[in-house]
């Protein structure tokens, strides 16, 4: 990981390299009052990426120096959760453009002093992406990006303490797949939740992140991620080792591409927010770990927390 933090460093292009040269000289630039934000679906607000660059003076009239283009990464076909079902992180929605063009978007609102955030999916893949697609044919390798299980057997033993998201239209947390087979499914039944116990997870996503920073986004709307972490007997939600991974995936980004930084849906209780923007980030109590899958699975997450800490 630290490996795909220093290539991503090493050919990180030159005018994004200088961009976070300036945001190191000055940490908290986000924190400005006027850092205005303005928010919008692109299909919306312009049609397509790049029509949203014949709107730059109406946005530089109103101050704004933050630009949030709503999900557009490519989405399953169908519902999908308002984009929030990605298909490939390498795409962009069809009609809306492509990659050149949200580089292009990018450099054009930066030229102009604004920011670019996207929303970035890390709970959960469309139920048609290539990792669950492979995984559904059997690969060894995709199936434990998921939490798939043979029968319902352990889902029951994990539904017992779980609440329901969507109980009228999505009941339960897991679905059935051809054979029998069962996939933790949180949201619906094309959402399949990603393993973060499995480290190969870490890598895939850190790589995604890196390669749409290397675009020009600098910053990530972070979808879902109170529900990464699964530990049994409890809601699953809000777990002490979502921490470890937002501050291990930060930490490898701030290697990797200084200017970048996070923002999250934590979806949590106003008490349990503070952990979410660095403060007294908790640890693992005593005696939590036993869910952990394997023993390389423990050495890598303490791996992770050794890295933040």
């Amino acid at each position: 990981m630290i490996g795909t933090a220093a290539r991503h460093a090493a050919g990180r292009p030159a005018e994004l390299a200088a961009l976070d040269d300036v945001r190191e000289a000055d940490p908290g630039w986000f924190l400005s009052p006027s850092m205005i934000g303005y928010v919008f679906y692109t299909e919306r607000f312009s049609g397509t990426l790049r029509g949203a660059l014949d709107h730059v003076g109406y946005l530089r009239e109103l101050g704004v120096r933050y630009v949030h283009l709503m999900p557009l990464l490519k989405p399953r076909e169908g519902d999908n959760d308002g984009g929030y079902a990605v298909l490939d992180y390498g795409a962009i929605r069809s009609d809306l453009g492509d990659m050149d063009d949200l580089e292009a978007v990018a450099r054009g609102f930066r030229e102009h002093g604004m920011s670019t955030c996207i929303d970035l999916v890390i709970n959960h893949t469309a139920a048609e992406h290539a990792w669950a697609r492979a995984a559904v044919a059997g690969d060894p390798v995709h199936e434990r990006f998921y939490r798939i299980y043979p029968d319902r057997t352990e889902p029951d033993d994990w539904e017992r303490t779980l609440p329901e998201v969507f109980p009228d239209f999505a009941p339960g947390n897991f679905t059935q797949l051809p054979g029998g087979r069962w996939v933790w499914t949180t949201f619906n039944a094309w959402q399949w939740d990603l393993d973060w116990s499995n480290p190969a997870v870490f890598a895939a996503i850190l790589g995604i992140l890196l390669d749409l920073a290397d675009r020009g986004v600098d910053v990530f709307r972070l979808d879902a991620v109170a529900f990464m972490w699964k530990r049994k007997g409890t809601s699953c939600q809000n777990q002490p080792e979502v921490h470890w991974i937002l501050r291990a995936l930060r930490s490898c980004a701030r290697v990797a591409a200084p200017a970048v930084i996070f923002k999250a849906e934590a979806i949590v209780a106003p008490d349990d927010l503070a952990p979410y923007l660095g403060v007294a980030a908790p640890g693992v109590p005593a005696g939590r770990e036993g869910d952990l899958r394997s023993e390389e699975h423990t050495s890598e997450l303490q791996s992770l927390r050794h890295l933040v800490c």
